[in-house]
């Protein structure tokens, strides 16, 4: 019975690691950063715990005592999902990433990974008998942890995260641990079983909640690659109702007017008609990122000739596209799930257009997209008189301006001209906002006339960076720290 509580506490570590980083997503983003954090401060919990652990088990080696740490344990991991809002939300803004992330860490995960970390040294102290087996006595409890550490990481990775929530999944690890406490001591059986019948009231009453709040607009829910919220909300400036998608911090991936879904409700997305002054004759568009699949929609509404091929990573993301952002099947429409970067490297179609919108979140740019190479597939892509429409977050100027720069000289060494539009406030070169970045196969010159709409976002084309970045390469592509989340080095 003990390697069964052993190997338990073992995958309960991995599925409150993996699950951590969901928690955080929404508030921290999924960078370099929040990652570091999170597997940095459970390995040294698990240190602290370790030692502490061997400490007591050495002075009291009693079963008892076991089954009382694994049962403080899934307290303490229940307790990650009753206080992870307000927690996240007291240490919103009071610092930077780094120092957020790692508060927020402790904070959450420190208390469940203590304790975890004190079950293998106990248990291999319970079960030592004599000296000539010590090592071999070790080794096995270790194993079968570590074996448990695997299995939990598959569990969650592969089933918990794409059919559970966050919430729920840290319910169902309490009460796991609330039984591997009875494995390790059957004592006690009374506040045992009331911890378990309390956590398993509490996926319950979560799933109600989670029930209450879906049918109020509030959709709160995991998919395999994203933690996202979906939400119905209004427009400031006009006061028309909306819906909008939120995958990480720092505003909103996606929104939509309830009143006209194809209508454009974000203002970087209205900039993607610049494609219409680029590219008049544009007869097919690939869209990399779908998300709420605005200027997809918006494009099979208005270009009655055009063929659109999405790629969209997430497939719950498409699911919630469908069921909430009335995205609808059409024969000009192909939707393909798979990574961006996979898709540009296997590709054998030519497109006139390409929109890039997998940058959308400042905390969790995707790397493998930036770089030279991923660049050069882009241009493959295109027909000879093709362009690339990029939306970026980034100032012109100061220390946000780092990746705009970085990324633009990596546009520069593969397209013959670059033009640059600030969606917001061109005057302003320190505001942070959406720039889109135009790249053009070949020199472009007008040809057509121009609509009042599209004048007034051609008058928002600035200058190129002054600053001079490296390109990003496949080997060096250090978005983190250019997008200033390491702060200034």
């Amino acid at each position: 019975m003990l390697h069964w509580c052993v190997f338990i506490c073992g995958g309960a570590v991995m599925i409150i690691e993996l699950t951590g980083s969901r928690i955080l997503a929404p508030i921290l983003g999924t960078s370099l950063i929040v990652w570091t954090s999170l597997i940095g401060i459970v390995l040294a919990s698990l240190s602290v715990g370790a030692w502490w652990g061997g400490i007591i088990a050495d002075k009291h080696p009693e079963a008892k005592n076991l089954g009382r740490i694994v049962l403080l344990a899934s307290w303490a991991t229940a307790a990650i999902g009753l206080s992870k809002t307000w927690v996240l939300n007291l240490l919103q803004g009071v610092g930077d990433l780094q120092t957020i992330a790692i508060t927020a860490t402790v904070a959450l995960f420190a208390p469940a990974s203590v304790l975890l970390g004190m079950v293998a040294p106990f248990a291999v102290r319970l079960r030592l008998k004599d000296r000539e087996h010590t090592g071999r006595t070790a080794g096995n409890l270790y194993a079968v942890s570590t074996i448990g550490s695997i299995v939990g990481t598959f569990l969650a990775g592969f089933v918990l995260i794409a059919w559970v929530g966050s919430t729920s999944i840290l319910y169902i690890t309490a009460a796991g641990l609330a039984l591997a406490s009875f494995l390790a001591d059957p004592s006690g059986k009374r506040i045992k079983g009331c911890s378990l019948v309390i956590f398993v009231l509490a996926i319950f009453l979560n799933k109600y909640h989670d029930g209450i709040l879906a049918k109020q607009g509030f959709i709160d829910t995991d998919t395999p690659y994203n933690r996202v919220l979906v939400y119905a909300s209004e427009e400031s400036a006009t006061g028309r109702a909306t819906r909008e998608m939120v995958t990480g911090p720092q505003g909103r991936q996606s929104a939509m007017y309830l009143g006209d879904p194809t209508e454009l409700a974000v203002a970087y997305t209205r900039f993607y008609r610049l494609a219409e002054y680029f590219k008049p004759e544009m007869k097919r568009m690939l869209v990399l990122g779908g998300g709420g699949f605005s200027f997809p929609k918006y494009a099979l509404a208005h270009y009655p000739d055009l063929q659109i091929d999405v790629v969209e990573l997430d497939p719950g993301i498409v699911d919630l596209a469908r069921q909430h952002f009335a995205l609808e099947d059409n024969s000009r429409l192909r939707i393909l799930e798979e990574d961006a970067r996979v898709f540009l490297e296997n590709n054998q179609t030519s497109y006139d257009v390409i929109l890039c919108d997998v940058f959308t979140s400042h905390y969790s740019i995707p790397f493998h997209l930036v770089t030279v190479e991923a660049i050069r597939r882009l241009r493959d892509a295109l027909t000879p008189s093709g362009v690339v429409l990029v939306n970026v977050l980034a100032s012109q100027k100061g220390q946000s301006s780092d990746f705009y720069a970085a990324y633009y000289q990596t546009l520069k060494t593969t397209f013959a001209e670059i033009r640059v539009f600030a969606v917001h406030n061109p005057v302003d070169v320190r505001m942070w906002q959406n720039l889109m970045l135009v790249g053009f196969s070949s020199p472009f010159s007008a040809t057509v006339p121009v609509q009042a709409e599209l004048q007034e976002m051609l008058a928002n084309q600035i200058s190129p960076p002054t600053k001079i970045i490296a390109p990003f390469t496949d080997e060096f592509a250090p978005v983190d720290r250019y997008t200033g989340l390491f702060g200034s080095l």
